[in-house]
């Protein structure tokens, strides 16, 4: 999955827009003004990623802390969150090793992650 495709994906999901608060280069994905994705180019200086980023597109993404390690210990491209709670959100590098599906699978658990902790009007108004 390249950034492109990512970007349609959470764009795909109900009720989600996309923001700038950190400036052009950072992406971030809401769900009824609730982030639950964001997107941006990694530069290779990324303080505690040993240059893992450099040349990629990440996604952070929400994730059950559980679930976190366990896809951290499987996939060499998914690290602790950079820059977000490191025990809830993870930072998927996009450098093609992992499958789509995967992706779309921890994209589809962040968003349902944060609509399951909304109220639930706003929960039973993504009908």
């Amino acid at each position: 999955m390249d950034n492109i495709q990512a970007k349609h994906y959470l764009l795909a999901k109900m009720a989600t827009s996309e923001y700038f608060p950190f400036g052009p280069q950072v992406s971030v994905f809401k769900v009824k003004d609730k982030m639950f994705a964001t997107l941006a180019l990694g530069k290779g200086n990324e303080k505690g990623t040993e240059g893992k980023m450099a040349g990629h597109y990440c996604l952070n993404l929400k994730c059950d802390p559980d679930e976190a390690v366990i896809l951290r210990d499987i996939f060499t491209a998914v690290i602790p969150g950079y820059h977000m709670n490191k025990a809830q959100w993870n930072t998927v590098i996009l450098d093609g090793s992992i499958p789509q599906g995967e992706i779309e699978r921890m994209i589809d658990n962040s968003y349902q992650l944060v609509v399951s902790k909304m109220s639930k009007k706003d929960q039973q108004s993504l009908c």
